[in-house]
């Protein structure tokens, strides 16, 4: 018995459904990379994370317990310039029609500022990074339903963790184990950032500028529809 026309559209659907959530997850897994590698970069070079604000608020916590001025004022910029950084992000993902790769070319630009920066005057150099990697949250929200965090994993072991009971109580509800993408691309780009700024220190953030560039031009591969779901609305 030959498949009637509805079956056959249906099938085509899932089939497009599974290759655009590996698109996307294979772009989230070059974000990750990247905020993985800048976050390691800043923190060696500049004593500062630049992506992790949940470990800048604990520091900033610390701070205020021993009346730091001077450590309570950078982390607060720190903190503020990570939000800024995603409220722009969505309002340049809005400016260019939602395309994610002017807003990768954007956050290129502001990491060869950091890296360009002297030392030891640090501080724009902190806050152009901690901007860019806001600004990277808003390349991609959600694969396929599914929320994404780029440039902070707790959440992702999180959700991993939870699915993982739900499994063993024998749940079997799908999507919980792609959390490891964006845990795993945050591992490895921090290992590899890591190396670098032990040979280049700051101007490693060269190597995330090109790494943007090269995602920014990945991208454009990627069909503007599924661009489109993968984006903040």
């Amino acid at each position: 018995m030959l498949p009637t026309a509805p079956s056959l559209h249906s099938a085509r659907r899932a089939r497009l459904q599974i290759l655009r959530g590996r698109v996307g997850l294979g772009l989230v897994a070059g974000l990750s990379v990247l905020a993985g590698m800048t976050d390691a970069i800043g923190l060696l070079a500049l004593g500062d994370f630049v992506s992790f604000m949940s470990g800048n608020t604990t520091r900033l916590a610390v701070a205020i317990s021993q009346a730091d001025l001077a450590l309570m004022a950078r982390l607060a910029l720190a903190i503020l310039s990570f939000v800024l950084g995603n409220a722009l992000g969505v309002l340049l993902a809005r400016r260019f029609g939602r395309r994610a790769s002017p807003l990768l070319l954007v956050v290129a630009a502001l990491l060869a500022g950091a890296a360009a920066w002297p030392l030891p005057l640090s501080l724009p150099a902190l806050v152009a990074a901690i901007l860019a990697m806001g600004m990277l949250n808003a390349v991609v929200e959600q694969v396929n339903g599914l929320p994404i965090g780029l440039t902070y994993v707790t959440g992702a072991l999180s959700r991993f963790g939870r699915g993982l009971g739900r499994w063993l109580l024998g749940e079997r509800r799908h999507g919980w184990r792609v959390q490891l993408v964006p845990w795993s691309g945050m591992l490895l780009g921090a290992a590899l950032g890591a190396w670098l700024e032990l040979r280049l220190g700051l101007l490693a953030l060269a190597a995330s500028s090109a790494l943007a560039c090269v995602l920014a031009l990945v991208t454009l591969f990627v069909p503007r529809a599924w661009q489109l779901g993968y984006m903040p609305r």
